[in-house]
């Protein structure tokens, strides 16, 4: 049975009960043991902070981490009684997502939850957002923000895009030219000051999102959108002319591959994610001069690459042995799949107008994280279809066998900020956009309803505007039909 809940993203059953229980003053919270105690122990100030505890009513709030109820990872079951409430989970996440989900009960009724049993779990495991920092550099207390509004939504993955033509935003001890030099300019300014994280604050940011069961996942950039990288250190660079110089690796100096290896052995150590994202994108817009250095086209023939095509597949086969060898799985963009993939390669298809990037990617099975730019890119401008047209996505691949359809592994946002100066007008872009990929990665399909979609993303404003955060209204639609503007 589905009932009507303020809960979102949608969860997967809920009965409703009869009563409520009251956030009292003489709340009692319990956990039975290690990690559900934790979580117990910081509930009742979390909640103090909400303005929920006015009431003098007593009950007792029991959260549990247990194996015997065999839920799935990130699953968990929220039972609530007049006089109790009981949160379940076998996994922390899902412990994690309990709390959560009792907190936005909570505030929605203003301290009474009502009665009701929610069983819920996530649609896909990977249900991501990334961030572009390497256009404008926004900083650790602005990306602690994002990561608190990916945890109220249940999105899980950090897609941390901090290298790319206007600065590199990552210190890397062995090569300091790539902040002292590398980490100049931004998008507007090629000489605004350096900005760039510290290997400290990396650390830092990257334990903040596990707390909240958020994945950090960096990303090198590579062969292409390399600029900040080749004016640091040019020996490497790949040439290139006018805007386009330096914007590729040299792709035939061992020097190169040797480079980004002692990077990855830093990146690795301050990521504990089995992935490391590549790029591997639009390397075809600076790479001219690979047709005409000597060098380069000796190394074509000697190699038996054929072309410059032929040539961007072997740097992208050569980058993903140098992850393997770290002990790490590639992603890249959907223009990896051009080479052949690696077994252990995750495509990220972006390009929305390559349709078939998700057959050809799954039936050499291999997994795949949708994020097509037309729905997905959240620094496209809005218009009163884009909430719904994320929401009517259709995540199935034609043709495509259960297990190949299993390969699917999620969705993802993306926010490139050229043209997204500040804190603000980043959370305007992405949300609520965000929102509605928050709900496709974790709802079922079978619960799609757009009319009640858009009915729950109305009641999320107000816990929106709690948070600080300065989104977009979405176009009222009928709103005319009802109201009229006047003048004096």
């Amino acid at each position: 049975m589905m009932a009507q809940q303020p809960l979102f993203p949608t969860p997967a059953k809920v009965q409703n009960g009869k009563g409520s229980f009251v956030i009292g003053k003489n709340l009692q919270v319990q956990g039975n043991g290690g990690y559900a105690d934790k979580l117990a122990a910081a509930l009742p100030a979390e909640l103090k902070e909400a303005g929920l505890q006015s009431s003098p009513a007593s009950g007792t709030i029991r959260l549990e981490l247990t194996n015997d109820c065999k839920m799935a990872d990130e699953a968990y079951t929220l039972v609530v009684e007049p006089n109790s409430i009981l949160l379940q989970a076998s996994s922390e996440a899902g412990l994690f997502y309990a709390k959560e989900a009792l907190l936005q009960l909570s505030r929605f009724g203003k301290g009474n939850v009502r009665a009701c049993k929610i069983q819920d779990q996530p649609r896909y495991g990977w249900r991501g957002f990334m961030l572009d920092e390497s256009r404008h550099f926004f900083g650790k207390e602005k990306v602690k923000q994002y990561l608190d509004i990916m945890a109220s939504l249940r999105l899980n993955v950090f897609h941390w895009h901090l290298t790319d033509e206007p600065g590199w935003r990552i210190e890397i001890k062995r090569y300091p030219k790539l902040t002292t030099e590398g980490a100049v300019g931004n998008w507007h300014d090629p000489k605004a000051p350096a900005t760039f994280y510290t290997q400290e604050e990396i650390k830092e940011i990257v334990a903040y999102a596990a707390d909240r069961h958020i994945m950090v996942v960096p990303e090198f950039d590579m062969p292409g959108h390399a600029t900040a990288v080749c004016r640091s250190y040019p020996e490497i660079s790949g040439g290139g002319e006018g805007k386009w110089q330096h914007f590729t690796f040299h792709p035939c100096k061992e020097e190169t591959f040797e480079f980004i290896s002692n990077v990855l052995d830093e990146i690795v150590a301050l990521f504990p994610s089995p992935y490391i994202h590549i790029g591997g994108d639009e390397v075809h817009y600076g790479n001219q001069s690979w047709f005409t250095d000597p060098e380069i086209q000796q190394f074509i023939k000697d190699k038996n690459l054929g072309n410059e095509t032929g040539l961007e597949q072997y740097f992208i086969r050569r980058a993903a042995d140098l992850v393997a060898a770290k002990g790490k799985k590639m992603i890249g963009w959907d223009e990896i799949i051009e080479g052949g993939l690696s077994p252990t390669a995750t495509v990220m298809w972006w390009r929305s107008w390559v349709k078939d990037a998700p057959q050809k990617t799954t039936q050499q099975g291999n997994p795949i994280i949708f994020s097509p730019n037309s729905q997905f890119y959240l620094d496209y401008q809005q218009d009163k279809n884009s909430v719904r047209n994320i929401y009517d996505l259709d995540l199935t691949i034609e043709g495509a066998t259960p297990e190949q359809q299993g390969l699917i592994k999620g969705v993802q946002g993306n926010i490139w900020c050229e043209w997204i100066p500040s804190r603000e007008r980043m959370q305007y872009m992405a949300i609520p956009r965000l929102l509605a990929i928050a709900e496709l990665g974790w709802s079922q399909a079978s619960q799609k309803d757009w009319n009640t979609f858009a009915q729950r993303l109305a009641n999320q404003f107000e816990r929106l505007n709690i948070m600080g955060i300065n989104y977009r209204i979405p176009d009222l639609e009928g709103f005319h039909r009802n109201n009229a503007f006047i003048g004096e």
